[in-house]
């Protein structure tokens, strides 16, 4: 996609902090972490949500979930991380490419949900 951010990132035409890279995936610390520890994890074909993934796809998804713990222990993450997978307008997707957020630190994240008990 000529005006995904991401795919720029992937290409070179916009710099980025890279962590990892292959001939599928794209690494890179987010530019506005959340926690001591913040990347994302990219699938070098343009998807642009979970909401369009497809069987055709389910390697690549593997690959990614695959990846995550190694990268995050990499980055520092010895006792757990999050990651989130924002999908579409109402889960708060911003960039319109398939990417998970890796987060992480040596302190334990705020309770995403509360309980409502």
């Amino acid at each position: 996609m000529d005006n995904c951010i991401f795919c720029k990132i992937i290409k070179g035409e916009i710099p980025s902090n890279k962590i990892y890279e292959d001939k599928d995936i794209f690494s890179f610390h987010d530019i506005r972490p959340v926690a001591p520890v913040h990347f994302m994890l990219i699938p070098k074909l343009h998807i642009a949500s979970l909401d369009n993934v497809e069987k055709k796809h389910q390697d690549l998804l593997g690959k990614i979930i695959l990846l995550a713990p190694k990268l995050a222990k990499e980055q520092g993450c010895t006792d757990g991380f999050r990651t989130i997978i924002n999908t579409g307008r109402v889960g708060g997707q911003e960039v319109y490419h398939l990417h998970a957020h890796i987060i992480g630190g040596t302190e334990r994240l705020p309770v995403m949900v509360p309980n409502p008990s």
